[in-house]
């Protein structure tokens, strides 16, 4: 066996009484994928942000290609070797810039590089790049014009520009579609024919399947497992959240469907050219609308919700025309929608007021809950310590901020959110981005729990995710829904 490339020995990191961090070590060699797992809060983001110079550890070593590794800035880890593509990319882009901009980031804010390049040389210097990811668009388009996904790409093809020794990436096929996730793991087996370690925190089994060499288990800040191919998952998954998985799953939204009608639509098109289609969910019925990232999910959820307008078509909600004019108009209706990226649709950054885990959950129902501009805060804080403990939200109380919670934490609250008041109809975009295989199952439990008082629909790319938390699963795609024989991909599924 050939050395290790990086090595951490007994890395300790707090933040305050917070133990993110204890004496934990890992060891990553040259061509190997090492596929990190671990409940949200477990550290994974803490050891990756420590790998990538965002923090400093409290203690420990961290050995680099034989040589002591202490960076001290992003800039720092890159110029030495290892490149990072974090799970949120809002602080790897500048929208407003062009893609080729985009991708020549790093190297247009090198002081030595020259500051006057003309747009077509930049363009003809970032095309390789691009290429190399599979990424086919116009360079001089406005990286914004791009889908998350597509964005995703672009941060991965400006970590490859550095060629790392290391490549770090976090949740890198959350936004991504089959054929992306597929071109991204054969850049991966590329990369590790030529030598490069790679280090993948991902929560998908079958990401897990198709790149692992090795599975590394951290809870509570340790490495608690290490584990080879072939890997028995169920054990990977109580070994990550430190018990059991139940066998006998709660049977609530199957119980509980009545055949009470709650939302239709009829003969809908999302797009002029689109084949019209046909949805009834009843009251008390979790279905899911299966299919790929760009496939139109995201924009019926939309359409629903009031953000956007469908070509043609009527909704029904409860019996009645449902045309709403905004998503205000249907947040007073009782249908509420967790968007897909939760840093652009739902939650805010520090500099605002509402950042905290209470003012998250309170502010779609500030009308209704604030009267004559009075903040009831008593009322703000006891919805959250209810939130926090349906959810399981780790953190340390409702006035924490959301940047300082995992991301699978923060995507508790913004699905405790929409269970501060009864909805009619529940519509989840991508509800499990960022969450792991514990805390899913805890989020599909509350989910059904609450499944009687109303009609759930979600949205997911995942057939593994949709078959988890629905009654039943529809197909979706090229923004039309294809009902199809229970033997292919629709299933009712009994619970």
């Amino acid at each position: 066996m050939s050395s290790p490339i990086l090595t951490a020995a007994a890395v300790t990191k707090h933040f305050g009484p917070t133990v993110a961090l204890s004496k934990l070590d890992l060891s990553i060699r040259a061509g190997e994928v090492v596929a990190l797992m671990g409940a949200n809060g477990a550290g994974k983001s803490t050891l990756v942000k420590i790998l990538s110079g965002v923090y400093l550890p409290d203690s420990g070593t961290l050995t680099l290609r034989g040589e002591p590794y202490r960076p001290a800035s992003p800039q720092a880890a890159k110029q030495l070797g290892i490149a990072t593509v974090h799970q949120s990319i809002a602080d790897a882009v500048v929208p407003a810039l062009s893609i080729a901009d985009n991708l020549l980031l790093d190297r247009l804010c090198d002081p030595a590089s020259p500051w006057r390049v003309p747009p077509a040389a930049r363009r003809d210097a970032a095309r390789p790049l691009a290429a190399r990811v599979g990424l086919d668009v116009d360079l001089s388009a406005p990286l914004a014009s791009l889908s998350l996904a597509a964005q995703q790409l672009v941060t991965l093809a400006r970590a490859l520009a550095s060629h790392p020794t290391l490549l770090i990436l976090d949740e890198p096929t959350a936004s991504l579609s089959a054929p992306e996730v597929e071109r991204l793991f054969t850049l991966l087996d590329r990369l590790r024919e030529e030598g490069v370690a790679i280090l993948v925190v991902s929560h998908r089994l079958g990401d897990l399947r198709r790149i692992a060499d090795r599975v590394t288990i951290v809870r509570d800040g340790r490495i608690v497992a290490d584990l080879k191919p072939p890997i028995d998952f169920d054990a990977a998954v109580e070994t990550m959240i430190g018990r059991p998985i139940p066998k006998d799953r709660a049977q609530y939204a199957a119980d509980a469907a009545s055949l009470e009608p709650c939302f239709s639509v009829r003969d809908f098109q999302l797009t002029p050219h689109s084949i019209p289609f046909d949805l009834d969910v009843q009251r008390g019925e979790i279905v899911a609308i299966a299919g790929p990232v760009g496939g139109g999910k995201s924009r019926l959820a939309c359409a629903i919700f009031g953000a956007t307008r469908a070509a043609a078509g009527a909704m029904m909600l409860n019996g009645q025309p449902w045309r709403p004019r905004s998503p205000a108009d249907a947040i007073r209706a009782g249908v509420f929608l967790a968007g897909e990226d939760r840093w652009r649709t739902s939650l805010f950054p520090d500099s605002v007021p509402f950042a905290s885990i209470a003012g998250t959950l309170s502010f779609p129902f500030l009308s209704r809950w604030f009267k004559r501009g009075a903040v009831d805060r008593e009322r703000e804080r006891d919805a959250a310590i209810e939130a926090i403990s349906n959810f399981g939200i780790r953190c340390t109380g409702p006035d924490d901020r959301l940047t300082r919670l995992s991301g699978g934490n923060q995507q508790k609250v913004v699905l405790a959110r929409w269970h501060a008041e009864r909805a009619r109809l529940l519509l989840l975009d991508e509800p499990f981005q960022g969450v792991d295989a514990g805390a899913r199952a805890d989020i599909a439990d509350t989910l059904r729990r609450h499944a009687h008082e109303r009609a759930t629909l979600v949205f997911v790319s995942d057939l593994e995710e949709a078959f988890e938390i629905a009654d039943r699963v529809v197909r979706f795609d090229r923004a039309t829904l294809e009902r199809t024989p229970t033997t292919d991909l629709t299933f009712h599924i009994h619970r």
